[in-house]
């Protein structure tokens, strides 16, 4: 698509027939495309730095817990931008289209326009970015330009996973990005404007939690994996076809739980990590219910997807209190 014809999609109003929407069923709309189940896979990172602080510390002082709001202030408007990106340029290019299931809907019910959504990325954007410029400005010098650049390169990521040019959530590389963004930057960044210095163990931390929020994205691109691929959208999922990729979802969760232990085994995570063992009955339904489908209809697999975020969940929790212990 010519970069005019996208602008032009981009500043779409409502559509003339829309329903007039109340205050407070435009609150819900806005609400429901920032897709508020997903917050806590932005709070379970950063609450992991915290833990690890406290783990070195043996307490968290006020200016820390200061750090601690910004930070999930941050990272939740990050999310909340790649949230309305991908809504925003999968409608333009026809990936949420048909019976594609993809993103809140929010275009595509008529509640919010390709212009509105576009605004609020124009406001979001530099809001997020002077987060992380206060934060930044709190840290030594020496950290600094690091840590821009992880800033800079978080903010591009959330919003070229679906729009052009980049469009790598449509190239096989969302589930690699996720975890180079929501684990080891979110991670090892966090843990550094905490502690005011870099400590390579965060980046041991910041593994496993980023293979789950990644491990949560690929179950997403599962019930879409035949939608996506008519579309022309290429996941992680549809570019191994079904059997190879419910083979690798059947590994995945038991690599983050070994990942876990091994956190335990290397004194870098107390007993409770083990307590991330309490999803395997969430993982093994999911397993089912993929192997019922088996080569049918994988859409009504979007139902169980709740399933795969209470793993993250238990196993996110799990690791935050045995760090802190």
């Amino acid at each position: 698509m010519a970069y005019s014809n996208l602008l032009r999609a981009a500043w779409q109003g409502r559509p003339d027939d829309a329903p007039r929407l109340s205050g407070a069923a435009t609150l819900r709309a806005w609400w429901q495309a920032c897709r508020p189940p997903f917050f806590i896979t932005a709070a379970i990172p950063v609450t992991l730095a915290l833990a690890f602080a406290f783990r070195l510390e043996g307490q968290i002082s006020p200016r820390q817990w200061t750090v601690y709001g910004l930070l999930l202030l941050g990272c939740f408007m990050g999310l909340t931008i790649a949230n309305f990106a991908n809504d925003l340029f999968d409608h333009i290019l026809g990936v949420d289209g048909g019976d594609n299931i993809g993103g809140s809907r929010v275009i595509q019910n008529g509640s919010i326009s390709p212009r509105q959504l576009s605004v609020a990325l124009l406001l979001l954007t530099p809001a997020t970015l002077a987060v992380g410029g206060l934060l930044i400005a709190m840290t030594p010098a020496g950290l600094r330009c690091a840590l821009w650049a992880a800033s800079l390169f978080a903010v591009a990521s959330a919003f070229f996973y679906v729009a052009p040019p980049l469009r790598y959530g449509h190239r096989a590389l969302g589930e690699l990005f996720v975890c180079l963004n929501m684990g080891f930057i979110m991670v090892c960044a966090s843990t550094s404007l905490l502690l005011q210095s870099f400590d390579p163990r965060s980046m041991a931390l910041a593994l496993p939690i980023g293979l789950m929020v990644a491990g949560v994205l690929y179950y997403q691109s599962l019930p879409e994996i035949e939608t996506d691929f008519a579309a022309g959208k290429h996941t992680l999922a549809n570019t191994l076809g079904k059997d190879k990729a419910a083979l690798v979802f059947r590994l995945w969760w038991p690599a983050v739980w070994l990942l876990l232990l091994n956190l335990w085994a290397a004194g870098l995570a107390g007993w409770p990590v083990a307590l991330a063992l309490l999803g395997l009955p969430f993982y093994w339904r999911a397993c089912r219910h993929i192997e019922a489908a088996q080569s049918g209809d994988w859409l009504p697999l979007d139902a169980y997807g709740h399933l795969v975020r209470k793993c993250y969940l238990l196993s996110g929790a799990a690791l935050i209190v045995g760090v802190a212990l």
